[in-house]
This record gives structure tokens, sequence and C-alpha cells, in this order.
């Protein structure tokens, strides 16, 4: 019994969300039991508030990162809370001064993650001043100083416990990150099998839309762990845990490069071979694989050593066992697909051996550059820069900023005909609903609106049932960690904790908890239609308008990608930082197209015709930069007896023809007519390469499997400017790129 308690303590702990949760259980109960113990339960109101947003405006980072970020948040927290004290009199300036700083905060999410949360925060704190102070409330009487000063007491209260969280656990939020990606690598393995299957009138680019939406979610946690590993790196080489994390995070991007090849249209094989068991035993070691990065990432959630089993081992020989097999056949139709198989059989062989390092990461710092890309500003004119990039009609961020500072001036001005007291809940409701696109926000406000009544029913019943004030207390401090726990995942069950706080913590000071159900249920029907009306009228950002931009953006980076590629096949294999950002900026510009594609389909119908257009882009260019993975996996300075002009010659052009393509998307003309030199190309490589060794073989191989997608792929552009028509909006800036000095 000891030992399965042991085992269930140990899992409890290994959960990001218990972590997160008792520490905010600390911070909340905490600050209760000393309201009770003072006598002076009114002030838990303010307390808690401060606590929330402290909560909100924290991100993963080293302790030293933390204390930075606990100081400039105290700093800009005091700055919100005495100035909105002090506006309250005079609601015109007050509307004017939130409506400004909501517009200027928003914009300093440009400068990452770190200042995104910290603005965000302010805003929100911002508010919860006004709510704790309005003219007319019990703390209208208190000093100036009080509310301000107990919010900021909160705001350093769980300030300083996550300060000393990351002090005595610095590696914990790492190795969930790290958990995190090889869970994602493990889904999009076992996705990645289902390609093989080799059953006739498959819907393969149905699987490939798939493949490239589970992409998007590998990068995204590829890009989770890079930053949090970044965030504990010091001058000094890493050493001991670090150098195990930053070992197991390399070997993931290995990983992904490898999962994400194609060496064939995996669908002429089936055909080809449809009577063997090949393609089977392809999709086996592939399945086997991703349970084995599932496995990995239960072992680091847990701090436990990986063992492999030896099953994908045993399942990799069998694969060249069949290959062999086949090739002693010397059927003349194989012989194509049977080069490109052991390829494959390498490539997965390769990806086994990355499998088997992880299971010992401690083997010392991997040879190479082994930095990682700062993308935090540099300096304030770094910073400056940055916001100065955005200010421009076509940036999604600035028409988000003017969206949502619009939206909580009329917020506040709907609360002056409803209840200029104790409104303040309408333009909190706008300010969390309100997102920067159409389905983000159409989402929030049925979550939003849903979870608020499910929380006041819920308080209205716990009221009547339990009418002890200290069991109420209880209850306020378990739905503020409910909150914690679900607001990123759980959004409906998160506004209805974050309801039955306030209505506890409510009653708690007033003792009238029922007089706040009907007008705290009202403001949330308001801020939510404010919102809604806000993101159909002020300067929508309809995700069409930017498409051929997006795509664009995809396709430059595939060609940035080839060539990095193929500088390494005539210079050698390096991991360095220029092929790692190459790499690593084409599967983002993939992510983004994919995340675009997806925002656009939650749009309304009169705005989504590039829907159809878009994903069959979306799958051609994903399917474009599965060859050049390949590519990229494989590489190695070829020798100079097998030089030749024509690869330079393929290269060349198909980077060219690629980079055309962006920048007719970008211009929104439609490409140039192709000419066939792509297709002609294709032909002379597939004709060479059946009589060449590797490892010229596989590079003529995936160069004419780039070339005959660049046909396609300049029709679907022409197509897509068709349809969303010249001229209609601006185009996503990207802003300042980050400085390239510290590596990737």
């Amino acid at each position: 019994m000891q030992s399965a308690m042991t085992v269930g303590l140990r899992r409890l702990w290994a959960q990001d969300a218990f972590v997160y949760s008792l520490r905010v259980f600390v911070a909340l109960s905490g600050a209760m039991a000393l309201c009770w113990w003072l006598d002076r339960v009114p002030l838990v109101i303010p307390v808690f508030l401060g606590i929330i947003a402290s909560a909100l405006a924290e991100t993963d980072d080293s302790w030293r990162g933390r204390l930075r970020a606990l100081l400039v948040t105290l700093v800009c927290f005091a700055a919100a809370a005495f100035s909105v004290k002090a506006l309250l009199a005079w609601p015109a300036a007050f509307v004017a001064g939130l409506a400004l700083a909501a517009f200027g905060f928003t914009l300093l999410g440009a400068l990452g993650e770190r200042y995104r949360a910290i603005a965000s925060a302010t805003v929100i704190l911002a508010l919860y001043t006004a709510i704790s102070a309005a003219p007319g409330s019990q703390a209208d009487a208190l000093p100036f100083w009080h509310v301000p000063a107990l919010l900021l007491a909160g705001a350093a209260w769980y300030g300083a416990l996550s300060l000393g969280w990351c002090v005595l656990f610095p590696h914990q939020p790492v190795r969930q990150n790290l958990a995190r990606l090889y869970r994602e690598l493990g889904a999009y393995l076992r996705l990645k099998a289902s390609v093989f299957e080799p059953v006739r009138a498959v819907d393969v680019e149905r699987r490939r839309l798939a493949l490239a939406q589970t992409n998007g979610r590998v990068v995204a946690a590829l890009n989770t762990a890079k930053e949090s590993l970044f965030a504990r790196l010091g001058r000094q080489p890493p050493a001991g845990r670090l150098l195990r994390h930053l070992n197991l995070y390399f070997v993931a991007q290995d990983i992904h490069e490898r999962a994400s090849s194609s060496h064939y249209h995996y669908n002429e094989w089936a055909d080809v071979l449809f009577h063997s068991d090949v393609l089977y035993r392809c999709q086996r070691v592939l399945k086997l694989q991703g349970v084995d990065c599932t496995q990995l990432a239960g072992a680091l959630q847990l701090h436990q050593p990986f063992v492999r089993d030896g099953e994908a081992e045993r399942a990799l020989a069998d694969l060249h066992d069949s290959i062999a097999y086949l090739e002693r056949q010397q059927q003349p139709a194989w012989q194509r697909p049977l080069k490109s198989l052991r390829a494959l059989a390498r490539n997965l062989a390769t990806l086994d051996a990355q499998l088997t390092a992880a299971a010992r990461p401690e083997g010392g710092e991997r040879p190479g550059d082994s930095s990682l890309l700062d993308r935090t500003p540099r300096s304030l004119a770094d910073a400056w820069g940055r916001v100065r990039a955005q200010l421009h009609a076509g940036s999604p961020l600035l028409r988000h900023a003017v969206r949502l500072s619009l939206a909580l001036a009329a917020g506040c001005a709907a609360m002056q005909f409803t209840d200029p007291t104790h409104g303040y809940w309408i333009p909190l409701a706008t300010l969390f609903v309100c997102q920067p696109t159409y389905g983000a926000t159409l989402s929030k406000v049925t979550q939003r609106v849903a979870g608020t009544a499910v929380g006041l029913v819920a308080g209205w019943a716990l009221l009547r049932l339990f009418p002890s004030l200290p069991l109420q207390a209880l209850f306020a401090v378990a739905s503020g960690v409910l909150f914690f726990v679900t607001r990123t995942r759980h959004y409906l069950t998160a506004t209805a904790a974050i309801t039955l706080l306030v209505l506890m913590c409510f009653n708690q000071s007033t003792g009238n908890g029922y007089a706040l159900i009907w007008p705290r249920l009202l403001d949330t029907l308001v801020g939510s239609a404010i919102a809604a009306i806000a993101m159909f009228l002020v300067l929508p950002d309809w995700q069409g308008r930017r498409l051929a931009a997006v795509v664009a953006q995809a396709v430059r980076a595939n060609g940035l990608y080839l060539r990095e590629i193929m500088s390494q096949y005539a210079t050698g294999k390096v991991d360095d930082l220029d092929y790692r950002l190459a790499r690593r900026t084409a599967h983002n510009a993939d992510a983004a197209l994919s995340t675009a594609l997806s925002h656009m389909l939650q749009e309304p119908r009169a705005v989504r015709r590039q829907a159809g257009v878009g994903m069959q882009v979306l799958v051609r260019s994903h399917t474009l930069l599965n060859f050049l993975s390949a590519l990229g996996a494989h590489r190695g300075q070829l020798a100079v007896e097998d030089s030749d002009p024509l690869v330079t010659r393929a290269a060349d052009h198909a980077a060219l023809r690629i980079e055309a393509i962006a920048q007719a998307l970008s211009q929104r003309l439609p490409p140039l007519p192709d000419d066939g030199t792509a297709a002609a190309l294709a032909d002379a490589l597939e004709r060479q390469a059946d009589t060449a060794q590797e490892p010229l073989r596989l590079v003529l191989t995936q160069l004419a499997l780039v070339c005959r997608q660049i046909a396609p792929l300049a029709t679907l552009a022409g197509q897509l400017v068709a349809v969303s028509g010249p001229g209609q909006g601006g185009a996503p800036h990207a802003g300042r790129p980050a400085p390239a000095s510290v590596a990737q």
C-alpha cells in the first residue's frame, strides 16, 4: 500500500496542473487565513485579485528571470493601480486612460511571451482596481493608497511563492515541457504510420492534412521547450541535468526532422507493392517508435529512467529482411520504390538510434554548435523597433490593440447606463472575451456566458446549503485553484470557478452574496456582446485576407531551407545555427499556415471563400516540406566523383521558382506560368537516379520530388490569388528579425 501511495504521489507531483494548483492553493489559503486571523475579511477581495493578476503574469523562467519579471510586474501593477485610483472620480479620464493603456500594453506583446503576459495582466489589474475601489463602495472611504496596496500585497505574495518555487525546483518546468514535446512526437509518428497503409483508394490527402495540423502542435511544443531551456542557460557551458535536457531537446529536433521526412509518394508504393507486407512493416516500425516516444514522455514526467523494450529494433530488423527479400526477386517495376524504401529504412534506423540516445542523454555535450537563438529584445532600441514594426494597418497585433481599446471604452460607456458603481464587470468581461481572431472570440463568448451562469447557479446553491462563512472561505479557495487549473483548456469550467470565487468572497465581505447574482450575469452578457460586436465592426482581421501572405511566408521558408540543405551537401553535415534556424523557420511557417486555416474555418462562410484552396495549398506546401526534410535528414558532403552539375542546376532552379512563387503571393499576383523546366529537370533527375549509387541517388530522387511539387504549387497559388482578389487587406508584417548572433 505504501508503494502504491508513493507511486500515486509521484504521478500527482509530475502533473503540471497539480504543481500549479498547489502554488495557487498556498497563495489563496494563506491570504484567506491571514484575513480571518486579523478579523479583516473584507480585505480578502483585493488581495485575491492581486494574487490572480500576478499568477496570470507568470511565465516559465529561471529564478533570475522570474525575479526580474516580478520586479517589472510590480512596477507596472503599481502604476496601473494608483493611476486608476486617481482617475476613478473622473469617468471620462478613466475611460481614456484605460483605452490608451490597453492599446499600449497590447502592442508590447510584440516583444515576446513574457512581456505579453505582464502587459495583459496589468490591464486586468487596472480593472480589478476599479472593481475594488469603485466610487460609492466600502473602499471609497478608505485612504487613497489602501486598495492599491492590498492588490500589490497579493501580487507580491504570489510572486514570492513563484520565485521560491523557481529556486527549489529549477528544472521541473523544463522536464515537463520536454515530456509534452515527446508526447506530441509520439502522436505524430503514430499518425505518420497511417500513411503507409497499403490500401487502394485511401484518402492520402486527408491524412496529409491531418499530419500538417499535428505537425503544428509538435512545432509549438518544440518552441516551448526551446524557450524553457534558453531561460536557464548561462554563460558557462551547460552541465548536469541541464545538459541532459539540452541533449534531449536536440534529439527531439532530429527525430522531428526524420519523422516529417517523405521519400516517395507512398500511395504509389501501395499500388506497386500491394501484395507485399513491406509497407505494413514500415507502419509497424513507426507505430512502435511513436509508442517509445510516448513512454519516454512518461519517464521524463515521472523523473524515471527510460528503458526501451527492443520491440521497435526487432521490427526494424524485420523490415530490412523484407526489403532484402523483395530485392532478390529482381522485379523491374519494384526497383525504384525499393531504392527509396532502403533510404526510408536507413532513416528509420537513424531515428531508432536517436531514441536509444534519448535513453542515455547524459553522454556529454553535443559536438558542434549547441547554442540557442535568443529572441528577446537586446536593447531598448531593439524593443522599440519591434513595436514600431507593428504600426501599420496590416498588422494583426495593431488591429487587435485598436479593437480591444475601443471595446473597453464601449464597455465603460455601457456601464454608465446600467450600474456606474459596480458595473466594472462589463469591461472586464469584454477584456477576457475579446481575442485576436473571430473564432477564438466567438468561443470565449459562449463559454464565458455559459460558465458565468453555471458559476452563479452553483454559488446560489452553495450559499443556501452552507451558510457557514468558514466553509464559504474554503469554497472560495477551492474555486480559485480550479480556475487556474482549467483556464487554458476548459474555459467554461474556469469561468464558472472564478464566478464562484467572486460570489463567495463578496458574501464574506458584505454578507449579501445573493445581490451579486443577477448583476453579474447581466454584466457578462453585455460585456461579451460588446466584444463580439467589436470583432465584426472594428478592423476585423479575417484570415482569408491574410492567407496569401501567410502562404508566401511558408513557401519562402521552404526555399531558404532548400538552399541551406544543399549548401551542406557541398560542405558537409553540420548542425549549426544557420541550418537549425532555417529548418525551424520552415516548420514554424508551416505551422502558422495550418493555424491560420484552422481559424479561417471558424469564420463566417462569406469571408472564407479561400478555405478549399487554402487546404490544398497546405497539403502541397507540407508535402514539399516533407521531401525537403528527407533531403536534410540524409545530408552529407558528396564525394568529388559524385558531384553532378544536374544536382546544382535542379536545386538552384527549384529554389528560384519557390522564391518566385512566394514573391508573387506576397504581392497578390499570380505566379508566372510554368514553362516545364521543373518537370524536365525532374525527369532527368529520375533517369540518372536509376543508375546512380548512394548517396547521390537519394539526392537526385529527393530533388526530383521537390521539382514535381513546383508546378502544382504555382497553380494553387494562382487560384488562391484569383479567389482572394488583389489588394484585400494588408499582409502580416513579420517585424524586425531577431538577432542571429546567439544560436538556435
